[in-house]
């Protein structure tokens, strides 16, 4: 008798009936029947019935993984975005503390530099805040003067702040539903010296 082992880790005790081994110990052994074979295949398949579990865990476990990872991936995002956002912002302000005396339409020239600072944002749903030596110019995009030393402009006097403050709509879904409590918006603020 010699003992076989399958792929899956089975041992089959097979028997081996020739004429050589036969004549070698003088006797003949009965062949096993078909019957007490397929018993024996049988209870051994049935002692190894934990072959598929892995994959029912998996499938298990799959949709809360994919939540997860879709989860982490719809915050990167959004953390992208804010990202942006307040680089931009601060660009923005550098840019207008900067050319205080040279543009007649700050507000023009500090959102411009916004949104080009900020290529991964909509730049329609950006909205602008500008605040010159403490006088407020909310929700404009353009301020103009008649000249510089007039208006918007009039106000970027020297040893003054620039505070530019943009606002983003925040977008928090997955797989179709909106987690956006409230109409949550990112917003960012920066403010510079005028030179």
């Amino acid at each position: 008798m010699t003992i076989q082992t399958d792929l899956h880790g089975l041992t089959i005790a097979l028997e081996r009936n020739s004429a050589r081994g036969a004549s070698s110990t003088g006797s003949r052994v009965a062949p096993r029947s078909f019957t007490a074979r397929a018993h024996t295949r049988l209870r051994a398949l049935l002692r190894r019935g934990d072959e598929g579990s892995a994959l029912v865990e998996f499938a298990l476990i799959l949709p809360m993984l994919l939540l997860i990872t879709t989860g982490i991936m719809i915050f990167g995002v959004a953390m992208n975005n804010y990202l942006q956002l307040t680089n931009a912002v601060s660009m923005g302000a550098r840019y207008v503390a900067t050319r205080s005396q040279l543009t007649k339409d700050p507000c023009a020239d500090g959102s411009s530099e916004v949104i080009a600072a900020a290529p991964g944002l909509t730049s329609s749903k950006l909205t602008f805040n500008f605040t010159f030596n403490g006088i407020s110019y909310p929700n404009q995009t353009s301020c103009s003067s008649t000249s510089i030393t007039t208006g918007a402009a009039g106000n970027l006097a020297s040893g003054t702040n620039v505070t530019v403050n943009a606002t983003y709509p925040l977008n928090l879904s997955v797989f179709g539903k909106v987690f956006n409590l409230n109409n949550a918006v990112l917003s960012a603020s920066s403010t510079e010296l005028v030179q």
